[in-house]
């Protein structure tokens, strides 16, 4: 029954990748494939989210969940309003946010097991396994400028700068997010060391400013001549502050990279993570992801859609050891 609701799910969080017009007609095809795995078939041609009674809401043991200081504070707080309303109702319990300060600290809570959910980027989900966290990725955004679910890392530079290729950087002072930062970090670091670049050798300076927001703002302020972000956190920046395309520019994009996964702890009942796969792969527009990305959607992964990042990371030799 279980593997068969999974197929389900799967199946279903697939056609969100393909063309909207397809999709109502497609899900009933998941509809009519649950009649092989219960007598009952739902009336509703997309699966229903599987709610529990309000009245249960205060006997359930609440759900922590722990996020990534992707974005300024003040913002991704306003962004998990509506959610956490939507997570709460869906779920028939009470759900508690906490923004890390930092990268670290939201892997140190998943080791330390004080995490029910997590979101998460590649690189910090494999340092958090690496380090004995009892975690697995369940679901990750659709990137909205993409129609899929990867991402591309990015280097900007202003419009004006005499900055024209990667070696150009030499000599230049340079922005970094944060070295757990997927494509704040190692993309780009994975791009200069082909290119016999060393960053802290070969930049008049290096700042990690934290998140993607500052790395951006190190731009526009002057503090630094090119900053790591990534494609889509640099367009969605253009509609809310003063970086356009007219006075910064992309200077270089890395390969697709698989979208950040949200995690759950593995202590969870099977029956909440599969309830937790529905809510996700269930949510109505109009909620905005709580990291900043501009998403069209959530669909299913894995520990394997991870592997090249971590192939990655080996090749760097940025492999944490087992305990660090």
């Amino acid at each position: 029954m279980e593997n068969c609701l999974d197929a389900q799910w799967s199946l279903f969080a697939k056609l969100r990748l393909l063309n909207k017009s397809l999709v109502l007609i497609l899900a009933v095809v998941v509809t009519l494939f649950g009649t092989g795995c219960s007598r009952k078939v739902s009336d509703s041609s997309q699966p229903k989210v599987d709610k529990t009674s309000a009245s249960n809401k205060n006997n359930l043991s609440p759900l922590t969940i722990g996020v990534l200081p992707a974005q300024n504070p003040q913002d991704q707080q306003q962004m998990i309003k509506l959610f956490h309303t939507y997570l709460e109702k869906s779920l028939g319990r009470r759900v508690n946010f906490q923004i890390a300060k930092d990268y670290n600290q939201a892997v140190d809570w998943l080791v330390e097991e004080k995490l029910d959910i997590a979101y998460l980027g590649p690189v910090t989900y494999l340092e958090a396994v690496e380090r004995g966290a009892k975690v697995e990725p369940i679901v990750a955004t659709i990137d909205k400028n993409t129609g899929q679910p990867w991402y591309r890392a990015c280097i900007i530079v202003k419009a004006e700068s005499p900055i024209k290729t990667l070696k150009d950087l030499k000599g230049k002072r340079f922005a970094f997010v944060d070295k757990s930062s997927t494509s704040g970090y190692l993309m780009p670091l994975a791009t200069f060391k082909k290119l016999g670049i060393e960053p802290e050798q070969d930049f008049a300076q290096v700042i990690y400013a934290g998140n993607h927001s500052k790395s951006m703002a190190a731009l526009e302020d002057g503090v630094v001549d090119a900053a790591a972000a990534n494609v889509s956190s640099y367009l969605k920046r253009q509609k809310n502050s003063q970086v356009t395309s007219k006075n910064t520019r992309i200077l270089w994009e890395s390969a697709p990279i698989a979208q950040a996964p949200i995690v759950v702890s593995k202590n969870l009942p099977p029956k909440l993570i599969r309830q937790l796969k529905q809510v996700y792969i269930s949510m109505p527009d109009g909620i905005e992801d709580i990291t900043g990305t501009e998403s069209d959607g959530y669909t299913l992964v894995s520990h394997t859609d991870y592997t090249s990042i971590q192939q990655m990371r080996k090749e760097l030799n940025l492999i944490s050891r087992p305990g660090k």
